[in-house]
């Protein structure tokens, strides 16, 4: 897209207020108190000419000097700057107003560009891959038809249903499926109102390498921007509405970007939806407009209110159920829902022979029989889809401590269930009730 795929070389084309920009200058001359041209543009993610216009301007102004040069010294391109005495006191004023020093930020309304170009422009995921990608869980005819629908449409998934189905290893795969697709680029820090907010975050965006095949594709573009795969972030129970709301570190003076503004472009997971620290009822509201809109809001410290489209499949997974956790009308936002049961005994079955191949132990059909009789049939168990690899790696576990090789024997199938599954009807004589004085 031409506002990133675009080298920089006038101050004006930042598009940010000239005085952002030598503050920059300042802060990073005030840390580093010798800094090169390379330096500078390494860290600013400006072009070397553009710095060099700049510093020579601040030279003439008697703000910088120059100690020193590197290399043959023959252009100013050599120079080594530090700070003179007044302009220690302009990086000192510019401390006080921020400590952020990093890539020059990009203006809200270009990320805002951005974000919709990019969203518009996502390449479509095939039926092919996604069942490739779900190939080794069993379930139910035509699933992937659901699941390929959400991720193309890039809008919203509700899984729901009891646990130990795979409920996340499906939002998960519907992630790597995303960020398997074109890359996209952010930048790594927004302005607005002369406030900075840090958009990238090492911790969950994925930075793609500047191979030949990939500057063939891009070209040249403006550093400010970062090429990531499409991001995929997962929370669960820790998360709480200030996660959704812009955090302003008192110290530094930048803010940092909430998580759904950092998973635009790609997915954004909620866990265990109903377990957070926050009620349900409280997030659904915080979301029921951005989920309609395509739109989130944020507040600066202020006061001020600002825009930014909130386009990313956002996904809630849940083994709650539903009726106890939404009402129709957030249901109604909610693009698909599916539900994710748990296996019959063929697919138990199928689950088995494949968590055997996987991990490399005999398929036993007289331990599979036997397991079915005495530890599902027999005691009413419900079967999950979790239950044939937990089993499996307790039988491993067993074996690699007793020396045995690994089956599905029987007398070893009895001996991992007992040590797997806890019988939560049956009382215990050991435990007694404590009494709370």
């Amino acid at each position: 897209m031409k506002p990133i795929i675009a080298g920089v070389h006038d101050i004006e084309e930042l598009g940010v207020p000239r005085s952002m920009v030598l503050d920059l200058f300042y802060r990073l001359l005030f840390q580093e108190r010798e800094v090169s041209v390379q330096r500078f543009s390494d860290v600013l993610c400006v072009s070397k000419r553009l710095a060099d216009e700049l510093l020579g301007k601040m030279k003439l102004e008697n703000m910088v000097e120059v100690p020193r040069t590197i290399g043959n010294g023959l252009n100013s391109m050599s120079y080594i700057y530090r700070l003179t005495e007044a302009g220690t006191k302009n990086a000192r004023d510019a401390m006080e107003r921020s400590q952020y020093v990093g890539p020059i930020p990009v203006p809200i309304d270009l990320y805002n560009e951005s974000v919709e170009i990019q969203y518009a422009n996502v390449e479509n995921i095939t039926p092919t891959n996604v069942r490739a990608s779900l190939k080794d869980l069993i379930l139910p005819a035509n699933f992937d038809r659901r699941v390929g629908a959400a991720l193309n449409a890039g809008t919203s998934l509700f899984l729901y249903g009891p646990p130990g189905n795979g409920k996340t290893t499906i939002a998960q795969i519907c992630g790597d499926l995303l960020a398997g697709t074109e890359p996209i680029f952010i930048p790594h820090a927004l302005t607005i109102s002369g406030q900075i907010i840090q958009l990238y975050d090492k911790l969950r965006h994925v930075e793609i390498s500047e191979d030949d095949e990939f500057l063939e594709q891009f070209g040249r573009w403006d550093k400010r921007w970062l090429p990531i795969k499409r991001p995929s972030i997962m929370v669960g129970g820790e998360l709480n509405l200030n996660h959704l709301e812009l955090r302003y570190e008192e110290v530094a003076r930048v803010y940092e970007a909430p998580l759904q503004m950092k998973a635009n472009g790609g997915m954004f997971l909620i866990d265990d939806f109903g377990r957070q620290q926050v009620s349900p009822t409280e997030l659904l509201n915080r979301w029921i407009v951005p989920l309609e809109t395509r739109i989130d809001f944020l507040r600066l410290q202020s006061g001020q209110t600002f825009e930014f489209p909130f386009k990313q499949l956002i996904v809630f997974s849940t083994n709650l159920d539903p009726a106890e956790l939404v009402d129709d009308a957030f249901l109604r936002r909610i693009q698909i829902k599916v539900e994710v049961n748990g296996p019959d005994e063929k697919m138990f079955y199928e689950l088995f022979r494949i968590m055997c191949g996987h991990l490399r132990i005999p398929f036993d059909k007289d331990g599979f029989v036997h397991l079915l009789k005495n530890w599902y049939r027999g005691k009413n168990r419900v079967m999950q889809g979790a239950h044939p690899r937990d089993l499996l790696k307790t039988i491993q576990a067993i074996c690699d401590y007793s020396g045995e090789e690994p089956n599905m024997g029987p007398a070893m199938i009895d001996e991992a269930c007992t040590s797997y599954f806890v019988d939560m009807d049956k009382e215990k004589s050991w435990a007694s009730q404590t009494i709370i004085e």
